[in-house]
């Protein structure tokens, strides 16, 4: 056997032992989760007892500290888009639609965001349901805020809200299955957003995303009317530009700040229809010849609320332009 592999292996026999070692780790040992569970007890009156038995039958997953650290967001949008862009995809948010045909119509009518961006929403976050996560919440949470230093801070804020969820719905913590980051339910809401944007929209006095479509409808309608929705506005439109101008209008700021004026002396072609009050934002989207350019709207904005990606926010949108054109033309 050659140096390099002998050197090769003995590398991955020490990253197998440290990851089955932090496997083993769990979390009671820890002096933050000593001082997290403290605080719960002090600020939240939670039972001691409780807590310190939750995180000692809690696993840590090396799984999910590799999964955080290569998100698909990472992918330029050539490789992205066919992720969830797909005939797959959009035949089944026709099938959803037919399905749910009357919440998704109540939902528009009382938050005014429109159909196919509800079920777009559930396309892309679980396949409408299909496949909502594996991991048990309590666990995933607890390893990125006690196993992730880059972003502990906002993972312990996520578990002290799904503890207070869990005692505020009646819910045993450790029966709850997401995904790798924590997000539940059809439509992926991590726990800060259930217990602010969660709704009971069939009225049976539970507010259930896991189980009930119809709350999960009117929980993601709800979310985007919160988070400023704007109904009849645009979305987005494909755009050309000429010129070099255009180039400084590319940054990584998604708000719309941009005048209808700046964007077009700045060698944006817009096209005519758009109110004049609107201000947009340019994006540049990597294509493997010519890339694509967009200009995008408040609205568009919103959609990266609910994942700061503009990537995520475009397969949303392309892919409810998609379900709404096949659903209408069956």
């Amino acid at each position: 056997m050659k140096l390099t592999q002998i050197i090769s292996l003995n590398l991955l026999l020490v990253f197998s032992l440290l990851a089955s070692t932090a496997s083993a780790e769990g979390f009671s040992d820890k002096k933050e989760v000593k001082i997290f569970i403290q605080q719960m007890v002090k600020k939240h009156q939670f039972n001691k007892n409780y807590l310190e038995t939750l995180f000692a039958e809690a696993k840590l997953y090396d799984s999910i500290l590799k999964a955080i650290a290569r998100p698909a967001e990472g992918k330029p949008w050539y490789e992205y888009r066919p992720i969830f862009v797909t005939k797959k995809r959009t035949q089944g948010g026709i099938n959803f639609w037919k399905e749910n045909a009357d919440a998704l119509a109540r939902a528009e009518q009382k938050y005014g965001v429109p159909r196919e961006i509800i079920v777009a929403i559930i396309g892309v976050e679980t396949r409408y349901g299909k496949h909502a996560g594996k991991y048990p919440v309590f666990d995933a949470l607890a390893t990125l805020a006690f196993g992730y230093p880059p972003r502990a801070t906002f993972f312990k804020s996520e578990l002290e809200h799904f503890l207070l969820m869990t005692r505020e719905e009646k819910i045993q913590a450790k029966d709850l299955l997401g995904s790798y980051a924590g997000a539940m339910g059809m439509p992926q809401f991590i726990s800060s957003s259930f217990r602010h944007y969660a709704v009971d929209f069939d009225g049976d006095g539970k507010r259930d995303l896991w189980n009930n479509t119809t709350d999960a409808i009117g929980s993601v309608a709800n979310y985007f009317r919160k988070h400023h929705w704007k109904p009849g506005q645009p979305i987005t439109h494909q755009v050309q530009v000429h010129g070099v101008r255009y180039k400084n209008l590319i940054t990584n700021n998604l708000k719309p700040s941009h005048t209808q004026l700046d964007l077009l002396v700045n060698g944006v072609i817009l096209p005519g229809n758009i109110a004049e009050d609107l201000k947009g934002k340019l994006l540049k989207l990597k294509k493997p010849d010519e890339p694509e350019y967009w200009v995008v709207w408040d609205n568009f904005y919103v959609i990266t609320r609910y994942n700061h990606s503009a990537l995520y926010s475009m397969a949303v949108y392309q892919l409810s332009q998609k379900i709404k054109q096949g659903y209408l033309n069956q």
